[in-house]
């Protein structure tokens, strides 16, 4: 995943990065020499050389709130790769940390910036497609992905729901009130024992004074 942002962020005029720090000596130097960058074996080594305005988290999920203090203390704008924590309490700790240390912080919902989604929630709000009665958000990989990852992704629910969650409330400007989950029994990877290979949620949300109702909205994983 930061080999991917990376190659989006080679593209932009509006960002350059500058520096990566990750601890794996052959990723470091591989990303060091195909990127062009100054690599550093630490977090705590990259911060305390300076000369940076930002810091873009990718490290595996159930670190980056730990990530998050540490950049916060540093007093630096953070944008963070989902999810934000693996729980409720996890985010609302990102939350204080950043709120303490007077910084901005960006979860990567990057759907919210694709212009036909956007077109779609501009539709839905003045009522062009009338009174919208159910959403289908569905998400899929190619194949599960690989058992250290998912041991510390929290699971496909927090790993890839949260994307369908976050995109629901923001097409309809609508908040949950009611969900059922199905998982299924399928684990495909023996190495793997709580994480099933696909989920769906039906949830049903509020009506706003907008008008828009959504009466349910299935989300799929992999």
């Amino acid at each position: 995943m930061g080999q991917t942002h990376l190659r989006a962020l080679r593209a932009s005029s509006d960002a350059a990065v500058v520096a990566v720090a990750e601890p794996v000596v052959a990723l470091r130097d591989s990303v060091v020499t195909n990127f062009g960058l100054t690599g550093y074996a630490s977090l705590e080594d990259l911060l305390d050389a300076g000369g940076i305005d930002g810091v873009l988290i990718v490290t595996p999920s159930d670190s980056h709130v730990e990530v998050v203090r540490r950049v916060a203390q540093a007093k630096l704008p953070i944008l963070c790769e989902k999810p934000c924590g693996i729980n409720a309490a996890d985010t609302k700790m990102a939350q204080r940390y950043v709120a303490d240390a007077g910084v901005p912080l960006q979860v990567a919902y990057w759907r919210r910036f694709v212009p036909e989604l956007q077109a779609i929630r501009a539709h839905i709000g003045e009522g062009k497609f009338g009174d919208v009665l159910s959403l289908s958000c569905l998400q899929w990989d190619g194949e599960p992905p690989s058992a250290a990852f998912r041991a510390r992704s929290g699971g496909i629910f927090v790993d890839m729901g949260v994307h369908e969650f976050d995109q629901a409330r923001w097409l309809t400007s609508s908040n949950f009130t009611r969900l059922a989950a199905s998982a299924s029994t399928t684990i495909t990877d023996p190495e793997v024992s709580d994480d099933p290979d696909s989920v769906q949620v039906l949830a049903e949300l509020d009506k706003r004074s907008d008008g828009v109702r959504i009466a349910r909205a299935p989300l799929r994983g992999w």
